[in-house]
């Protein structure tokens, strides 16, 4: 049973990713053509917003299809940190890219230069946040499902995504309908805001992850709720916790009354094990049980 719920997770993740480099590979290819034909400083931040989301979603799907492979002698615990190495290398490329958009924008800001063919530019980019809102609700609900860094990690890039581009659009529309050439680099260097803080959003949560941090509190609060009280079981401590990509990995000391038989209290450890699974399905849990 759990074996197949892993296997349609990983079919999620998989299909996600997928459709995360398709959408990419459309966005780079509309985007590029509206920035030749626009020279729009704004359409120019979303395509190489893009560029790197296609260069990104690309590693990423590699990570999904490393990540789904299950353990073996060498990676006893599986594979799942290459979603948070994946994610930590999204992050610094994403901060990169905000940075150098940043800088062209400063450059331009003092004299925006005129903006052309806007209503061409105005076409695609209606055209993008369409196909990225659709990629990014598929994705929410994978990642929902799943718990997968890297898909929630994609998605939070296509996500950033959707204001630059309607800040695109209002660029394009105030230099065609006002002659208005400024807004373009200033929407520019709040699209490089939006893409610093998810850079450093996605990289806090991924280096936490490699560097064994304890899982989610709110995680660690279902986990003490399910031992406390539970049948058999007089007590718990050294209840330890970390992540590792979408899994969990859960080590606990339980107290359990010294004078049951072995088999007795093996039983007892085996149910709290399947009652934490139950509730944390990618958990990985390891119980030791002390005599009282």
């Amino acid at each position: 049973m759990i074996q197949a719920e892993t296997q349609t997770r990983n079919r999620l993740n998989i299909t996600a990713g997928c459709a995360s480099v398709a959408v990419a590979l459309c966005l780079v290819i509309a985007k590029g053509w509206a920035f030749a034909t626009t020279e729009s400083l704004s359409v120019a931040a979303s395509l190489i917003d893009s560029a790197m989301d296609l260069a990104i979603s690309a590693a990423g799907l590699l990570g999904i299809f490393y990540a789904s492979k299950p353990p073996d002698e060498e990676h006893a615990f599986g594979h799942t940190s290459v979603e948070d190495l994946i994610a930590l290398a999204q992050s610094v490329l994403v901060g990169i890219t905000g940075l150098a958009i940043a800088a062209q924008a400063l450059m331009r800001l003092p004299s925006p230069a005129p903006l052309r063919a806007e209503s061409e530019g105005l076409a695609v980019m209606g055209f993008s946040i369409v196909l990225t809102l659709a990629l990014v609700i598929w994705q929410g609900r994978v990642a929902a499902q799943t718990g997968s860094r890297i898909v929630a990690a994609d998605r939070l890039h296509y996500l950033s995504d959707l204001l630059p581009a309607a800040g695109a659009m209002a660029a394009l529309y105030a230099s065609k309908q006002h002659g208005i050439g400024w807004l373009d680099p200033v929407i520019a260097l709040v699209a490089c805001g939006i893409l610093l803080f998810g850079a450093a959003s996605i990289g806090r949560g991924a280096w936490d992850a490699l560097m064994d941090r304890r899982a989610d509190r709110g995680q660690i609060a279902r986990v003490e709720k399910i031992i406390t009280g539970f049948p058999g079981v007089c007590g718990f401590h050294d209840l330890k916790t970390r992540t590792a990509g979408s899994r969990v990995f859960i080590q606990v000391h339980l107290e359990i009354d010294g004078d049951l038989t072995l088999h007795e209290a093996h039983a007892v450890g085996a149910r709290v094990k399947r009652a934490i699974v139950a509730e944390l399905p990618d958990a990985d849990v390891l119980i030791h049980k002390d005599p009282v």
